[in-house]
């Protein structure tokens, strides 16, 4: 009986780690936006390849200050050293220091732009967060969550790594703060409505 329990809790917990993960197959948009927080690996990585692969005409890299610049600008540079053509790259520079703040700001912008489907990059764990925020903030906008594969965070196997525990427990923790504090009504249907 006992083993049939483990069982069972761990197959629970595996599920609560790949919820984290929203994952959506690319269709054709507006525009592809990568959150900040990672500009130069899988997220700006997984954008240059969607670009490339004619899914939207261009990428627009959000970002805070880095060094003096923005981060979108940083990233540029190095996708220009992978080899992609610059053309298909715009920096957005912010001062956000969260994701709902993200959102906020990118919001005018998105709406300038007249986008309606927009393809989300960001890391794994960040997916299912960032999904729920950019939908509450930015409402009459299709957003289509492919996120970069992140190899230190594991989905199934969460509690077995000091690293991966601690995105897991910040990333539900955040999440249960957006939707409660930030946008208390439709709880159920938002937070499960991916």
């Amino acid at each position: 009986m006992s083993l049939v329990a483990a069982i069972r809790w761990q197959a629970t917990l595996s599920f609560l780690g790949r919820y984290l993960v929203c994952s959506q197959a690319p269709q054709s948009a507006d525009l592809i936006l990568v959150l900040a927080g990672d500009f130069f690996g899988a997220r700006v990585l997984k954008a240059a390849e969607l670009v490339t692969k004619g899914y939207a005409p261009l990428v627009l890299i959000s970002g805070t200050p880095y060094q003096g610049r923005p981060e979108g600008e940083v990233a540029i540079e190095f996708l220009a050293k992978q080899g992609y053509p610059t053309r298909l790259f715009e920096s957005f520079a912010h001062n956000a220091r969260s994701t709902i703040q993200e959102a906020v700001a990118l919001r005018p912008e998105l709406r300038r732009r007249h986008v309606q489907r927009v393809i989300l990059v960001t890391s794994e764990f960040h997916s299912r967060r960032s999904s729920i925020v950019f939908g509450l903030f930015c409402p009459g906008i299709h957003f289509i969550s492919v996120p970069g594969l992140d190899p230190t965070y594991h989905p199934n196997s969460w509690w077995t790594d000091e690293h991966s525990r601690t995105l897991f427990y910040s990333e539900w923790e955040k999440i249960w703060g957006t939707v409660l504090m930030a946008y208390p009504r439709n709880l159920a249907g938002r937070l499960l409505g991916n």
